[in-house]
């Protein structure tokens, strides 16, 4: 019994070499392949739309510290604050991890799309030569523009 578990194991896939993927599985193209495709696209959008929310609450949390702080430089009582640059240096790393969030995202995005389009997925996807349209580039783009601007404008607001 014992000899079998390990002979078991041991035939597993972790145990297969990387570059050999002819082997490791077959795609077939039937309708339930289709939809485990389409299931899978489906479940890379959302994640793609999760990093875009994320980055956007990183992005306006970061601007609203810098804007919100930019005020309050002075205690009510006159004395001056420790450290006044605190809040943009907080804001701009906020913002800055928004932008490189949705930077990250968009090329993992790019390429998780390209590997599910192409190859073997091929005839599973049944695409054509069109594509699969979205407009989360579009959004992630602007995101990402946006996130820049204001990434900009609050370090030469700073100094």
């Amino acid at each position: 019994m014992d000899n079998l578990l390990k002979d078991r194991v041991s035939k597993g896939m972790s145990n297969q070499e990387i570059g050999d993927n002819s082997k490791r599985f077959e795609v077939r193209a039937t309708a339930e392949s289709h939809f485990s495709w389409l299931r899978t696209r489906m479940a890379l959008e959302r994640t793609m739309m999760a990093w875009v929310r994320t980055a956007t609450g990183l992005i306006g949390f970061g601007f609203t510290i810098v804007q919100f702080f930019d005020v309050g430089r002075v205690y009510p009582n006159g004395r001056p604050v420790h450290f006044p640059q605190l809040p943009h240096y907080l804001g701009l790393a906020l913002i800055f991890c928004g932008v490189a969030a949705l930077v990250i995202s968009i090329w993992e995005y790019r390429w998780t799309t390209h590997y599910l389009r192409g190859g073997r997925f091929a005839a599973v996807a049944g695409l054509g030569s069109g594509g699969f349209q979205t407009p989360l580039y579009a959004v992630a783009i602007a995101l990402t523009c946006v996130g820049t601007f204001t990434f900009l404008a609050v370090l030469f607001q700073a100094f």
